[in-house]
């Protein structure tokens, strides 16, 4: 009885201490591969400043950029956590890896499917000490490399996942739908949401191909423009008129739905951007609709946007820069922005503060623009949004003599 006892004692500790040291060795392991990665782009840096030609240079770049991806995309999987969130979306995961981590199921005495995701135990802990490791490196990034304030975008990152912060967020989503249940028999936290059925907007093309529709066909365009224009009002409407939107703006949340609908999935991340924030945003997008440079630089310095340059044009560049991080059209033969090559603005302009509440809205920019990119149609956001801006402007006093359709 004394021996089992006895086991059983130094098993508790053991666990305790294994507990205790669970972060020390995640951080450990993070740095390893974090150096690795960074040091392979510093020594390709090197080796690439030898090659003359632009071409061989690009794919020299881009045979890195796969490898790096290699490294990361395996230290995500391995690590967990927060980092299996980073790779469990369906733009950068298998479809059946996707699937195990989003669990389909129906309710006792509920004909309707839902969806449930469970917190697990301990979990919380690991991904503030996922978020500090990125934080640490961000400081070290945007210092020495990349001139952009990337320790606000890890800030936005943490009250993203704190959970004082998101329950007063998932309160007020409870309007649209989201039911929320605990299970006190075991320590865990389970979300419960209703199931909607439609094809992810990425299996668009397939689903056509199915039906019999070609998809580069004019029937299959138009469908397309539809759905993107749906998308982006829908955006629109909830960033610029409320200022409260759903940012977690990815393609495994967009479904398409009978007769075209869009349905957005998954409210476990929402934005409530502040009045300040959501007019000078109204602001940057006229000036982004009618590329007024001027403008442009006003509303950088209205959204609390510092930035510093030594270059000539400084307001051209500053408007450019804006449409890059704000706007989903692309230059004429054009197909992907580089937005850290040479000649980019962000290597001209340097941004030494971003607020962080616009980093959700960066986010959705770029989930639009990526889905314009694949459904192979080029248009500018800002232009599509620009009544919207007017009116919530106008609302807020701030536009005269604007007429609106109703």
């Amino acid at each position: 009885m004394n021996a089992l006892a006895s086991g059983f004692d130094f098993k508790e500790i053991q666990d305790k201490v294994s507990l205790h040291l669970r972060p020390w060795h995640r951080s450990f392991q993070f740095w390893v591969r974090a150096a690795d990665i960074y040091t392979g782009y510093k020594v390709f840096q090197l080796r690439v400043s030898f090659v003359k030609d632009p071409q061989k240079q690009q794919a020299m770049w881009d045979k890195q950029h796969e490898l790096a991806a290699d490294k990361i995309y395996a230290m995500c999987y391995d690590l967990g956590g927060f980092f299996l969130k980073i790779i469990g979306k369906p733009d950068l995961a298998p479809a059946a890896w996707v699937k195990r981590l989003v669990h389909r199921a129906r309710l006792r005495g509920d004909k309707n499917d839902v969806v449930v995701k469970v917190q697990h135990p301990g979990i919380q802990d690991l991904m503030m000490t996922d978020i500090r490791n990125l934080q640490a490196f961000a400081l070290y990034i945007q210092k020495t490399d990349i001139k952009f304030d990337l320790f606000s975008v890890t800030k936005e990152m943490e009250k993203q996942v704190c959970p004082r912060t998101i329950q007063g967020y998932v309160e007020k989503m409870f309007e649209n739908a989201l039911r929320v249940t605990s299970i006190k028999a075991v320590p865990m936290r389970v979300l419960v949401m209703d199931y909607i059925d439609g094809v992810p907007i990425l299996n668009l093309g397939d689903e056509m191909a199915k039906r019999g529709i070609n998809p580069g066909g004019k029937m299959a365009t138009s469908a397309k423009q539809n759905i993107l224009k749906s998308l982006t009002l829908a955006y629109g409407q909830m960033i610029l008129k409320t200022g409260f939107f759903h940012a977690d703006p990815h393609p495994g949340n967009i479904l398409i739905c009978k007769g075209s609908e869009v349905a957005l999935l998954d409210y476990g991340q929402v934005k409530d951007l502040p009045d300040q924030l959501r007019l000078g945003f109204a602001d940057l997008v006229l000036a982004m609709a009618d590329s007024n440079p001027v403008k442009a630089t006003e509303s950088y310095r209205e959204l609390g946007i510092d930035t510093v340059s030594n270059c000539k044009n400084e307001q051209q560049e500053m408007l450019r820069l804006a449409q890059t991080m704000f706007d989903t059209k692309l230059p004429p033969g054009v197909e992907m922005l580089q937005p850290f090559s040479e000649d980019a603005s962000i290597k001209k302009i340097g941004v030494q503060s971003f607020p962080e509440e616009l980093f959700s809205v960066l986010r959705t920019v770029h989930l639009l623009r990526g889905l314009s990119v694949g459904l192979g149609i080029n248009y500018s956001c800002a232009e599509q949004w620009r009544p919207m801006a007017e009116e919530a402007l106008y609302n807020a006093g701030r536009l005269k003599g604007i007429l609106f359709e109703l």
